[in-house]
């Protein structure tokens, strides 16, 4: 066994670091007014600092962070990978999100395990109302 084998070794049976949980997602965003908005009056998102230069969102568990990244000399390229938000009925804020002119890409799925529908924020990061309705197993 080398050297490196014994690290790799050792280091999968004991973590180098421990994670207690995820404090914010971050979401990339070009119009920063349109984007707080959105997340504040059309998905009623709570943020204690909606007049901050880089607001975050209150979901409960994690928060959702707003960044413009070209103001860290980075390229802005939306998230593609899906946010699920839980809401109490998934067809219903799917309508009612609807009716505020969110589109939503295809049905509504039902996994067998939970609901789900898919759609994005102004900027292009891909969203997704999730509700769970079987118990974890």
């Amino acid at each position: 066994m080398t050297r490196s084998n014994e690290r790799v070794t050792s280091s999968a049976r004991q973590p180098t670091v421990s994670v207690e949980r995820t404090d914010f997602v971050s979401v990339p965003v070009q119009d920063m007014e349109r984007a707080k908005r959105f997340y504040a009056e059309t998905l009623g998102i709570h943020s204690p600092s909606l007049d901050a230069a880089w607001p975050e969102f209150e979901t409960g568990n994690v928060s959702l962070y707003l960044v413009d990244p070209t103001k860290m000399g980075a390229e802005f390229k939306p998230n593609s990978s899906h946010i699920a938000l839980r809401v109490p009925d998934v067809a219903e804020a799917r309508h009612r999100l609807e009716e505020a002119g969110v589109e939503f890409e295809g049905d509504t799925l039902d996994t067998g395990v939970c609901h789900m529908a898919f759609f994005s924020d102004p900027e292009g990061n891909a969203l997704m109302l999730h509700r769970r309705y079987a118990p974890n197993e």
